[in-house]
């Protein structure tokens, strides 16, 4: 079956770190950029952060510019978006979705991908 899941949300306290995996099966995630987008309840998506095939471009939202980061584990067909210093605004359901490039994942007019995963929620409170 080919499918991208998600998983590491959950809830932490501010100012804690999570680490969400998106993990694929069915098909090499190396061959695919990816980006994890995050969606909170009455607010547009907003693209978090996307990392380029052959990782030459990472990008990151300003809102979490220096807080996030994304990898990629090609030995278990993963990437990962390592959160620090989260904040209670960080809280909403993020998933990942993987296409031919980050420029396609950008397309704010775009809602499908070649692949999307169903998400996993994010809860930042004390």
């Amino acid at each position: 079956q080919l499918q991208l899941v998600e998983s590491g949300g959950g809830l932490v306290q501010p100012g804690g770190s999570l680490r969400l995996s998106c993990a694929a099966s069915g098909f090499t995630l190396d061959e695919y950029a990816v980006g994890w987008f995050r969606q909170a309840p009455g607010k547009e998506r907003e693209e978090v952060s996307c990392l380029s095939i052959h990782g030459e471009t990472r990008k990151y939202a300003d809102s979490v510019l220096g807080r996030f980061t994304i990898s990629r584990d090609s030995a278990n067909n993963t990437v990962y978006l390592q959160m620090n210093s989260l904040k209670p605004e960080d809280t909403a359901v993020y998933y990942c979705v993987a296409d031919y490039a980050c420029r396609i994942i950008a397309d704010s007019a775009r809602t499908t991908y070649e692949y999307r995963g169903q998400g996993t929620q994010v809860t930042v409170s004390s």
